[in-house]
């Protein structure tokens, strides 16, 4: 289907979203990171469903309206992390997890960024940027030929900008529209009060 030019309507109980899909075909210049003895990243071999729920709830819902992984049942979560061509890993600050990062490797020659962000309380301290940096030699430590993420006006609104900094190139964009998860019962109603809700 194609939606015409001008403006389309979003029915009721809905939320849209312009999708951005990115992606580098090459290994790009190191960007520095800052110097953060505090934080580190580790990977999480043998993920458990409500480690990563938290995880990803504390990153994600109350500000960007992720939801899909918390309306995933948790047996296909768990075969989802637990699948030995994803890769999961954290971001600790202090022997706490505050960022996660989520690479599938599961299509041939392609690595995808599932999931990447960090907790409210480091945006803007440069723990992105170790987070992502650990990504992209991971990323490209394997046989790949295509490395690529997506991401949406429902994200930070740097998102955009820093995956084009960090060296992927826009290619495709989407429009998106899902049940809001706050009249589903998914997040409360109080959750991305940026985003209205139209019941």
């Amino acid at each position: 289907m194609t939606l015409p030019d001008g403006y389309s309507d979003v029915p009721a109980g809905k939320i849209a979203a312009v999708v951005t899909h990115l992606e580098m075909l090459a290994r790009p210049s190191p960007r520095p990171a800052p110097a953060l003895p505090e934080m580190a990243v580790r990977r999480v071999l043998k993920p458990d469903v409500v480690w990563y729920r938290d995880l990803y709830t504390r990153i994600g819902a109350e500000d960007w309206l992720w939801f899909s992984r918390l309306e995933t049942s948790r047996p296909a979560l768990q075969a989802i992390i637990g699948d030995p061509k994803m890769e999961i890993f954290a971001l600790t600050l202090d022997d706490r997890d505050e960022g996660l990062l989520e690479l599938d490797f599961r299509t041939a020659d392609n690595c995808e960024i599932a999931f990447f962000g960090v907790t409210k309380s480091l945006i803007g301290r440069g723990a992105g940027r170790l987070l992502m940096n650990a990504a992209i030699d991971r990323a490209w430590s394997q046989p790949i030929r295509r490395f690529w993420v997506h991401t949406c006006t429902l994200d930070h609104p740097e998102a955009l900008a820093f995956y084009i900094r960090s060296g992927f190139r826009p290619y495709r964009r989407q429009i998106e529209i899902a049940d809001d998860p706050r009249l589903t019962g998914t997040l409360p109603e109080t959750a991305a009060s940026h985003v209205p809700i139209i019941r």
